[in-house]
C-alpha cells in the first residue's frame, strides 16, 4: 500500500540543501541516498553523551554507514550549549578520522557542535567546507538554519554565521526521536514554537513562509499535548518534526541575527545559568508576546494576531486583544505540557536582570529596555 505523503517523503532546495528526507524508518533509505547525492565515502559522527551510551540510536547510524563502508569515526563529547573546549577536541578527532562528511545525531547542542566544527577546521585548515547531514532528535530546528551557537570560556553564548554551514542533507525520522527524555522533547516543541511565533514579527521574512509558520503553529498546538498523552505515538512525533521544519523554514536570512526578543533573552539566559534552549523558550515566548501587543508596529501585530483563526480561537475584537489571548495560549500550553518553571528555579540573581535585558536588546538606553527588565522581573514565582 503507497505511504501517505504527509508522513512519509522529500525535498530538496536548490542551494545548500540538496535532500530532506522524512517518515518513520527513513533513516536507512535516506543516508546512503545522501551520502550518493553528495558524493562522500567516510562519515564522522557527531553526538552527545548521552545518545551514544544510553540508548541505540547512534548505533543504528553507525550501522547503516558501516553497511556501505562508510564509518569513520564518533565524536561523542558534546555537552549542553556546545563549549568550546569540546569544538577544539571535535576539530582534531575530525582531522583523525579522515572523513569527508560530518553527521551529526542528536538535538541543537550536536547540530550546531558540528557547524562549528567544519568552520574551525575549515578556518585552520583551508580548502572547502566539510558537508553535513544532520539527523535531529528533538525539535529545537538548528538543522535549518547557517549558523552554529556555542560557549566560549568565559561562559557566553557566541556564534558563527556563514550559508556554507547549513547542512546539506536532512533526516526527520521519528521512530529515532523515541527516546529523547520527555520534557527534552516536549520543551524544544515550544523552543520550535518560539521560532514560528517570531518569524510573524521578524523583519523580512517573506509572507509564504508567515504562512507555513501559522501552520506549523497550529500543528505543534495539536501534537504536543498528543505526544505528552501517548509518547510511543510515531506519527504525532513525524507531524511534530515537519512542525519544526516549517517553523524555521531553510532561506538565506542568517544575517539577521536572533529571530526576535524571546531567543535574544534565551540566549542570555541558556548557557550563562545552565537552562536549555526548549526551557528558556517557555520562559520567555508568552511574556514577549504579551509586550510585543504594546510594542510592536501595527503590522507586525497584525501578523502575530491572525494567528488566532489559525488556531480556531475567536477575535477578541483588536489587534492588541488577540496578541494578549495568544500569550495566554502560549502559556496555557506550557502549562498543560508540565513545562512552567521560573527563573528562582535556575538560580538567576534578579541584580543580573539589567544585563539580561541590554544584551537581548544591544543597548539599555532604549524605551523599550525597562519594560524588558519588568518582562524578566515576572519570570519570579513571587512576581
Amino acid at each position: 500500500m503507497q505511504q501517505s505523503s504527509s508522513l512519509h517523503g522529500s525535498y530538496a532546495y536548490t542551494d545548500m540543501l540538496k535532500g530532506l528526507y522524512y517518515g518513520p524508518g527513513s533513516l536507512k533509505t535516506a543516508l546512503p541516498k545522501l551520502l550518493d547525492t553528495l558524493g562522500t565515502k567516510r562519515a564522522f559522527i557527531v553526538t552527545g553523551k548521552t545518545l551514544k551510551n544510553k540508548t541505540d540510536i547512534v548505533r543504528q547510524v553507525e550501522n547503516v554507514l558501516k553497511e556501505r563502508d562508510a564509518f569513520g569515526a564518533t565524536f561523542y563529547e558534546i555537552g549542553e550549549h556546545s563549549p568550546i573546549s569540546d569544538i577544539k577536541k571535535g576539530v582534531q578527532a575530525l582531522r583523525d578520522s579522515g572523513a569527508d562528511v560530518v553527521v551529526s545525531v542528536g538535538g541543537g547542542s550536536p547540530i550546531d557542535a558540528a557547524k562549528a566544527i567544519i568552520h574551525t577546521f575549515q578556518k585552520e585548515s583551508g580548502g572547502d567546507f566539510y558537508r553535513h547531514i544532520a539527523i535531529p532528535t528533538t525539535l529545537s530546528a538548528a538543522e535549518y538554519t547557517a549558523s552554529a551557537g556555542y560557549t566560549n570560556e568565559d561562559g557566553q553564548k557566541v556564534g558563527v554565521v556563514a550559508h556554507v554551514l547549513a547542512p546539506s542533507g536532512i533526516i526527520l525520522d521519528a521512530e529515532l526521536t523515541l527516546p529523547t527524555p520527555e520534557r527534552l522533547w516536549l520543551s524544544t516543541g515550544i523552543r520550535a514554537l518560539d521560532h514560528a511565533v517570531e518569524n510573524l514579527y521578524r523583519p523580512l521574512i517573506p509572507p509564504p513562509i508567515k504562512i507555513l509558520c501559522y501552520a506549523a503553529i497550529a500543528d505543534l498546538f495539536k501534537y504536543l499535548p498528543e505526544s505528552k498523552a501517548n509518547p510511543q505515538d510515531v506519527v504525532a512525533r513525524q507531524k511534530l518534526q515537519l512542525a519544526a521544519w516549517m517553523s524555521l523554514w531553510p532561506i538565506k536570512l542568517e544575517h539577521l541575527g536572533a529571530l526576535g526578543l524571546s531567543h535574544a533573552l534565551g540566549h542570555g539566559l541558556g548557557a550563562t545559568y545552565g537552562i536549555g534552549h526548549g526551557i528558556t523558550s517557555c520562559l520567555t515566548l508568552a511574556p514577549v508576546v504579551m509586550l510585543k501587543s504594546e510594542i510592536a508596529s501595527q503590522e507586525d501585530k497584525e501578523w502575530t494576531a491572525r494567528t488566532l483563526f489559525y488556531l480556531g480561537q475567536p477575535s477578541t475584537g483588536s489587534v492588541e486583544g488577540d496578541m494578549r489571548k495568544l500569550a495566554a495560549e502560549i502559556d496555557g500550553l506550557v502549562t498543560r505540557l508540565g513545562l512552567k518553571s521560573n527563573l528562582m528555579e535556575y538560580k538567576v540573581p534578579t541584580s543580573d536582570l539589567p544585563k539580561i535585558a541590554g544584551h537581548a536588546l544591544g543597548r539599555t538606553d532604549g524605551p523599550d529596555f525597562p519594560k524588558v527588565v519588568k518582562l524578566l522581573e515576572g519570570l519570579y514565582p513571587d512576581a
